[in-house]
C-alpha cells in the first residue's frame, strides 16, 4: 500500500463508507481519490475489502471489543514498551466497525475465503463502454461489443485473463504475479502498467501509455514502452513495433477525439464505431487529408460540420449512409 494511504485517510474512508463523515470530510476524501489513478485504485480496493468484511461480519458473531484488543496486541507485539490497552467502550459505532474491518482486512477474510472454489467471471458490453475493477484491484475499461473473462480469485504465479474486443487496462503492480492477457493468438504480459488492447477481425493492436508491456507470439517477444504500439494480423510472421501517431484509441474512455495530423480515413473509421453510423469517403483523394483538431464530446453533426468547413467538402446523407465528397 502506498505511503500516502496512511492512518488518517484510513479513518476518513471508514467514516465515508459508513455515511458518518462530515461534509468537509467527504470533500477531503473525494479530493484525495481524484488526485491520481493510484488513489482511485487504492479506494476501489479498500471499498472491496470493506464490503466483503461487512458481509462476513453480518454472517459471523464477532466480539468487536476483543477484535480491537487482539489487533492492538498484534501491532505492539514487537515494541519494547508495552502499549496501553485501549477499550472500545465509549467510542462511536463507526470506530467499532473500523476495528473489525482492519482486523478482517489484515487477514481474517482472506483466511476464511482462501479455499473457496474459483469461479469463472465475465464482463460483457454491447452498446456502451464499461469500467470495472478486477479481483487484484486492477481497473479495466471495456469498449462496447467486448468481453473479458477472469477468475474470481487469481491463484498461482500469474493473473491470467482473456479478452475479446477492446479494453484499456490500469494494472495494479505485482512483480511476483505478472498480469497476463490472452487475445487471439497473442499473449500480453505486464507487471504494472497502463495500456490498450484491441482485437478485431483476427488483428490485434497493443498501445502502451505507461510502463513496459511484453507481447508474445509463437516463441517471439517484443517489449513495448510508452507511446509505442504493435499491430499484428493472424497471417503476419513478424512482430514489429511502431510509434503511436495519435490518441484516437482513447475515445471510448475519454469521450474525446484527438487528431494530430490524422488522416481523414482514420477519423472516419473511429466515428463510425463511436456513433454507430456509416460514413464513407466518396473521393479517394480525400482519404489522406490531414486533420489536427480535438473534439470534446461533440455531436456527430458538429464533427461533420468541422470536417466540411476545414476541407471545403460536402456532406451528403443518403438513406442510412453519410458520404463525404
Amino acid at each position: 500500500m502506498s505511503p500516502q494511504f496512511n492512518d488518517t485517510i484510513h479513518d476518513l474512508l471508514v467514516k465515508y463508507l459508513l455515511g458518518e463523515a462530515s461534509p468537509e470530510e467527504q470533500a477531503q476524501v473525494r479530493a484525495w481519490i481524484a488526485e491520481s489513478p493510484e488513489h482511485e485504485r487504492e479506494y476501489r480496493h479498500f471499498k472491496t475489502l470493506w464490503e466483503e468484511s461487512r458481509k462476513l461480519a453480518a454472517a459471523t458473531a464477532v466480539d468487536t471489543d476483543a477484535a480491537w484488543l487482539r489487533m492492538k496486541a498484534r501491532l505492539h507485539a514487537q515494541t519494547a514498551t508495552p502499549a496501553p490497552v485501549v477499550t472500545m467502550h465509549g467510542m462511536g459505532s463507526w470506530m467499532r466497525i473500523a476495528a473489525l474491518f482492519i482486523l478482517l482486512a489484515g487477514g481474517l477474510w482472506w483466511w476464511t475465503q482462501r479455499e473457496a472454489p474459483v469461479q469463472s467471471l465475465a464482463i460483457n458490453t454491447t452498446k456502451e463502454a464499461k469500467k470495472d475493477t478486477l479481483p487484484d484491484g486492477s481497473i479495466v475499461t471495456l469498449n462496447k461489443n467486448s468481453q473479458l473473462t477472469y477468475p474470481s480469485r487469481f491463484k498461482g504465479d500469474s493473473r491470467s485473463i482473456a479478452l475479446k474486443g477492446e479494453a484499456f487496462f490500469e494494472v495494479t503492480p505485482n512483480k511476483e504475479k505478472p498480469f497476463v492477457i490472452a487475445v487471439n493468438d497473442i499473449t500480453v504480459r505486464v507487471v504494472g502498467t497502463s495500456f490498450n488492447i484491441r482485437s478485431e477481425g483476427g488483428k490485434t493492436e497493443v498501445i502502451v501509455e505507461t510502463g513496459i508491456v511484453q507481447v508474445i507470439r509463437g516463441g517471439k517477444m517484443v517489449e513495448l514502452r510508452p507511446k509505442e504500439r504493435l499491430a499484428v494480423a493472424s497471417q503476419d510472421s513478424v512482430l514489429q513495433k511502431a510509434p503511436v501517431e495519435d490518441a484516437l484509441y482513447n475515445y471510448y474512455r475519454t469521450r474525446t477525439f484527438v487528431c494530430d495530423n490524422t488522416p481523414l480515413w482514420k477519423l472516419v473509421e473511429v466515428l463510425n464505431e463511436a456513433y454507430d453510423t456509416r460514413i464513407t469517403i466518396g473521393r479517394n483523394e480525400l482519404r489522406g487529408l490531414p486533420l489536427t483538431v480535438t473534439f470534446n464530446n461533440e455531436s456527430l453533426d458538429q464533427v461533420l460540420q468541422v470536417i466540411s468547413e476545414t476541407f471545403s467538402i460536402e456532406v451528403v446523407r443518403k438513406n442510412e449512409e453519410i458520404v463525404l465528397q
